[in-house]
């Protein structure tokens, strides 16, 4: 490649080392990712003190929590074509400052009107900052490392959903329930001056809008000095299968439809099963017969999976993606079909839930890579934001879903057979996206190089 004149981008984030400057918006991304759980589950940890405070029952609180999830989707279903139209950083900048603001409002609420209006209006923000750091940070990273690099990323929303229970369990004593969410209003709005400071734009965003060289230039030289000597920049990624223009007619459109269908599909049935569980499984555990402490520690095995996320994008990198992670969905189905099986039994129960959560967890946390890797650049942030924002009625499904299978009086081993089957469909959605759109890493690999090679021929030619 003659440097002295074009750099082709990603065959220049390819050939580089992962520099420091990349680390740097690897971290930035992983904490708002970070603050994104904490303050997602900041309403759970809150709520027993929350009730006793204000002596309400727990049916009162159903508006509350519907409101965050329909926030979450809202802010995702926006979020995507916004970015696509204005840019990456601007979306996460302004989505994290949004809900910053709201957060620390509801701190200060002093009735159930007002903190669901504020959990709505922090929930338009955390869904919107999620599919952007996932966008920005898949376009600076390497295609060989793509999956890994993004889900390493991701792992970041369980981890401050836990992080977080440990610490409420330890500020509410002390400062009341208000303190948990002072203080996640409060860090994400330093972290606001953070990104405005030090995130890049997406070099990929920048050169399909054609940004100034200039601009361009600046943000690859942190990556290698090696970009010093460029004149211009190009993008070339798999040829994408339709002329619209708009990140939605992208994502809409006959070349990505069944691809985009199958993976919305995929995520909604995952959060079906996450939130049917995490709602549901201590109260089914106890039902079952086991003691109070057995079933509500049992159940906190679930959430804790999601480690095997790394593994999975490295095999994701390696070979197919998509069957990758449709086995994970299928294996998912088995174990929890399995857990209704082993009602009694303790200690096959603890086995099977950190199973069953750690393959469900690892599979719901790829999908984000894979919707990444589908869509070209120009509907990407659109893409990835869809798909999360329409998965989010999943988990408003899969809390109803249990409550009707209690009200029919369904028994426990019934229950987790109907739970199983989403696993089942998420799985088939995927084999189903794999034949639609029958591509892997190494043909996407082969198609950058042989784009990269016709451009070199046609600037040799005319010269």
């Amino acid at each position: 490649m003659n440097q002295d004149k074009t750099i082709n981008v990603q065959t220049f984030l390819n050939e580089h080392p992962f520099s420091g400057y990349q680390w740097l918006v690897l971290g930035l991304c992983f904490f708002i990712v970070l603050l994104d759980g904490f303050d997602t589950a900041a309403i759970g940890y809150i709520a027993p003190s929350l009730l006793k405070e204000w002596g309400i029952g727990k049916s009162a609180l159903g508006p509350v929590l519907s409101a965050a999830l329909f926030g979450l989707a809202t802010g995702a279903l926006f979020a995507g074509p916004l970015a696509d139209r204005y840019g990456r950083k601007l979306a996460l900048v302004g989505s994290a400052l949004l809900f910053g603001f709201a957060c620390l409002g509801s701190s200060f609420a002093d009735s159930l009107d007002k903190l669901t209006i504020l959990r709505f209006v922090t929930g338009i923000g955390l869904g919107a900052a999620m599919p952007n750091a996932i966008t920005l940070m898949s376009e600076y990273c390497p295609d060989r490392r793509r999956a890994l690099i993004t889900n390493a990323m991701f792992s970041g929303f369980p981890l401050g959903a836990a992080f977080g229970g440990f610490l409420a369990a330890w500020m509410i004593p002390q400062w009341g329930w208000r303190s948990v969410l002072l203080l996640g209003g409060v860090i994400p709005l330093v972290l606001v001056v953070l990104l405005y400071f030090f995130l890049p734009e997406s070099v990929r965003y920048m050169v399909a809008k054609k940004l100034p060289v200039e601009k361009i230039r600046a943000v690859l030289i942190r990556v290698s000095a090696a970009a010093a000597g460029a004149k211009s920049f190009i993008m070339t990624e798999q040829a994408s299968k339709t002329t619209a223009k708009s990140g939605l007619g992208v994502v809409l459109s006959r070349g990505y439809l069944v691809g985009s269908v199958m993976m919305w599909l995929a995520y909604f049935m995952g959060l079906v099963i996450f939130y049917a569980l995490i709602t549901w499984m201590p109260i089914l555990m106890k039902d079952a017969g086991l003691e109070p402490k057995d079933a509500t520690l049992i159940s906190a095995l679930f959430p804790l999976g999601g480690v095997g996320a790394i593994f999975f994008g490295w095999l994701m990198d390696r070979t197919n993606a998509n069957r990758v992670i449709a086995v994970g969905y299928a294996l998912t189905a088995i174990f929890i079909y399995a857990i209704g099986q082993a009602a009694g039994n303790v200690g096959m129960l603890m086995l099977l839930v950190l199973l069953a959560g750690t393959l469900m967890n690892t599979a719901q946390v790829s999908m984000p890579a894979l919707a990444a890797g589908f869509y070209p650049t120009q509907g990407r942030a659109t893409g990835v934001a869809w798909m999360l924002g329409i998965g989010r009625f999943g988990g408003i499904a899969g809390s109803i879903l249990v409550a009707e299978l209690t009200r029919r009086q369904l028994g426990f081993s019934e229950i987790f057979m109907v739970v199983a089957i989403p696993g089942a469909i998420a799985a088939v959605a995927l084999i189903v996206k794999q034949f639609a759109h029958p591509e892997t890493p190494l043909e996407h690999t082969f198609a950058i190089k042989e784009a990269h090679n016709h451009v070199e021929e046609a600037q040799f030619a005319a010269h």
